[in-house]
């Protein structure tokens, strides 16, 4: 997944979201809707959260100095956890009360074609934003489930983008039935269920989210294969007599680094033994290009 890729996606998101909160918030201001309302606070908290992803790939991109030896990779984490409790607090929270406000003081929807148009042009953009992320993760991970690519990658402008577009498009989908309902019947509890219904999906996409993150901004290890792969090659070495400790952490979504301490054949010389750890890195580096910091210990066997 090139870093090339990641900034199109928030790119296509961010322009697509702004597009569509600004025509929400019309609607929403026409018709009266609560839902309509929902989803233009949803549209404009997206459209907030790209920027805060562009403002964290920038400074992630920074190289290291004296201050931050290993880079300043880690802080996209730490913007996409914002992300995260800003779709938690002014998304859903702020949804989940304005339903329950228009349910103890409801009123009458008006023109609810315009909410049905705006509805609709919301759907399209929104599924070519997610079709955009997708196909991003998909050619990242292309033997996973979506499900399990989203939880193995480690890049949150992608899979941070995946989810809330995702989260849209429900979202959206709740906001016609409940708008279509709420029509029919002439009953506004139904948009401001509706209302209620999105805030909902908004928190679960927030913990989702934040879970994720806070894993990553914790020091969360490389993926399993990677781990037996790295150790598999250092193992193979016949230099090698035991692969003693072998750790592994994200410092980015593009950067993992190892280290290991190693058991090394004891009629090894400081010269042999320099060249053995020289080739070693050469091959873990060679077969994971992610792994960019890689640290061998030889150690004395018990």
């Amino acid at each position: 997944m090139s870093a090339k890729g990641s900034t199109t996606v928030v790119y296509a998101a961010l322009a697509g979201n702004l597009a569509i909160a600004v025509v929400k918030f019309g609607a929403a201001a026409w018709t009266g809707s609560s839902a309509m309302l929902s989803e233009a606070i949803h549209s404009m908290v997206d459209t907030a959260n790209q920027g805060l992803l562009l403002i964290g790939m920038k400074r992630a991109a920074r190289p290291a100095d004296s201050g931050h030896a290993f880079g300043h990779g880690m802080e996209i984490y730490f913007w996409a956890f914002v992300v995260a409790l800003l779709i938690f607090a002014l998304g859903g929270a702020v949804s989940i009360y304005q339903g329950v406000h228009k349910l103890l003081a409801p009123e009458p929807m008006e023109s609810a074609w315009v909410a049905f148009v705006v509805l609709a042009a919301s759907v399209l953009i929104e599924g070519l934003s997610f079709r955009v992320a997708y196909r991003e993760l998909r050619a990242a991970y292309p033997d996973l489930s979506p499900w399990k690519a989203v939880r193995r990658s480690k890049d949150p402008s992608v899979f941070a983008v995946l989810c809330e577009d995702a989260a849209a498009l429900a979202g959206l989908s709740v906001a016609m039935v409940c708008v279509g309902l709420a029509y029919a019947f002439d009953e506004p509890a139904f948009d401001a269920a509706g209302s209620i219904a999105i805030g909902l999906i908004l928190v679960g996409v927030a913990v989702f989210l934040s879970r994720e993150t806070l894993s990553l901004i914790t020091g969360e290890a490389a993926a399993p294969e990677t781990r037996a792969e790295a150790r598999a090659i250092i193992a193979g070495d016949a230099r090698v007599t035991e692969v003693t400790e072998l750790l592994t952490m994200h410092l980015g979504p593009r950067e993992v680094l190892l280290a290991a301490s190693l058991d090394m054949r004891d009629d090894l010389g400081g010269a042999e033994l320099e060249q053995a750890v020289r080739e070693i890195t050469g091959r873990i580096e060679t077969a994971h290009p992610e792994i960019t910091r890689v640290f061998l210990r030889p150690v004395a066997r018990p």
